[in-house]
């Protein structure tokens, strides 16, 4: 009782500073993992629409990072950097998300996987430093929207890559 207290008091300190996006992808809880783990996978559906992605490096475990460039259909490039902090297989992903390594306005992630059927529910819970710092994600750079699209991006591969292994069964 007093951790589901503890945990209601953690949500609502952070509240104004977060976004939570979910999505039910038709396809195993294992599959849709591997597509966050596997650069192979990433570099093919990670971003909103019409966004791509280059790697430069990626080590993903505990304490590794990867490092890409996104491409913005506008020509634009965005220099981002993530760091693995936790990863539970298949159950879990927390990751801190920035410009560059020890950037100071980096935010911090969950990612949870959990069986819904035979497809699987992705929720992303995203927490900014600040409520400065998410709300002009929000405005300026349309983070959920944005969001939304990458899960969908996530959705559409991870379902085309389980058909594959179907029709080759």
């Amino acid at each position: 009782m007093a951790r589901a207290r503890q945990a209601t008091r953690t949500e609502s300190a952070t509240a104004d500073r977060e976004i939570v996006i979910s999505r039910v992808v038709n396809a195993s809880r294992e599959l849709v993992f591997e597509a966050f783990t596997e650069v192979r996978h990433l570099s093919r559906w990670w971003g909103p629409e019409g966004f791509t992605t280059t790697t430069r490096s990626f080590e993903f475990r505990v304490g590794g990072a990867w490092d890409f460039v996104l491409h913005g259909p506008d020509g634009t490039d965005y220099q981002e950097w993530i760091r693995w902090t936790e990863i539970v297989p298949p159950e879990r992903i927390m990751l801190l998300h920035g410009e560059f390594r020890d950037d100071p306005n980096a935010f911090e992630s969950i990612l949870t996987f959990a069986p819904e059927g035979a497809a699987t529910r992705i929720v992303m819970r995203t927490v900014f430093p600040t409520k400065r710092l998410r709300d002009e994600a929000v405005e300026t750079y349309h983070a959920i929207e944005g969001g939304q699209q990458t899960l969908s991006n996530l959705a559409a591969y991870v379902t085309e890559i389980a058909q594959q292994k179907e029709d080759r069964q």
